[in-house]
């Protein structure tokens, strides 16, 4: 799964796909490496980021969505937002998959339409929202917490006619999580898919590798995400969302050569 952040803001690549040509070029460079899914998101999610709401969410996000669409009719489009008008407007503009980052917390109504269009849903682990995460790191059990509180959501989803082969898993790296948090989530993903689901795990560029290996600038640190590219590999995930398709590609290749 390729990120396309059409935000100003995004921690990593904020502001270098915001306008329709730079956007539409990397999307040809994405498929071109070996994508199979485009993730958008037009509301950045990284620590302290602002929220813009839906308008402005749907200004910046419909015509690039229509147009990938247009241009790249095959490729499959999941649309990163936790808002359930955005996601509506973006499922009947072309797009096949919603990613939540809230995995429905913030807006129940998320469910519906995801019902209503029958499409993959990520349901991802989170707490509090992009202000408030990086203080509710507390958890009494990581894993347990972060598996009992996965189970409140899809029972929540399915409850309001979410089908279950539909919903993807994501245990929230980096959401309301630090760093020897993050390293725990992933010592234990065999937990994660022992819950039935298929898995999506993003930790490109995130902060916590920049930690372990005190590299402060995102875009410096793919080597360390294509680390827990290859374990995602190795355990058996399906799909790993991250910033640097090509490099990605070529480890997961050789990777499934040798683990799958």
């Amino acid at each position: 799964m390729g990120i396309l952040n059409v935000t100003p803001d995004s921690f990593s690549d904020g502001g270098d796909f915001f306008y329709l040509e730079n956007a539409l070029a990397q999307v040809e460079k994405f498929i071109n490496n070996g994508v199979d899914i485009i993730d958008i998101g037009a509301q950045s999610t990284r620590p302290g980021a602002e929220e813009v709401g839906s308008a402005l969410e749907i200004e910046r996000l419909i015509p690039i969505l229509s147009e990938i669409r247009k241009r790249f009719p095959n490729i499959i489009i999941s649309v990163d937002t936790f808002n359930s008008d955005v996601a509506f407007k973006a499922l009947i503009n072309g797009a096949n998959w919603i990613n939540d980052v809230t995995g429905g917390r913030r807006d129940e109504e998320i469910y519906s339409v995801v019902s209503k269009f029958d499409c993959p849903y990520v349901i991802t682990h989170s707490k509090g929202n992009s202000q408030t995460m990086n203080n509710l790191t507390y958890y009494e059990n990581l894993i347990e917490n972060i598996i009992d509180d996965l189970k409140i959501l899809i029972e929540k989803a399915i409850s309001k006619g979410v089908k279950k082969n539909k919903i993807i898993l994501d245990p929230g790296l980096g959401f309301a999580k630090n760093t020897s948090q993050n390293i725990l989530v992933l010592k234990n993903l065999r937990k994660f898919k022992n819950l039935g689901y298929p898995l999506l795990i993003g930790a490109s560029r995130k902060r916590f590798i920049g930690d372990v290996l005190n590299i402060s600038n995102p875009k410096d640190r793919d080597i360390g995400s294509l680390a827990i590219s290859c374990l995602c590999s190795q355990l058996k995930v399906e799909v790993v969302r991250v910033h640097n398709v090509q490099l990605n590609y070529q480890i997961i290749k050789m990777a499934d050569r040798i683990y799958r």
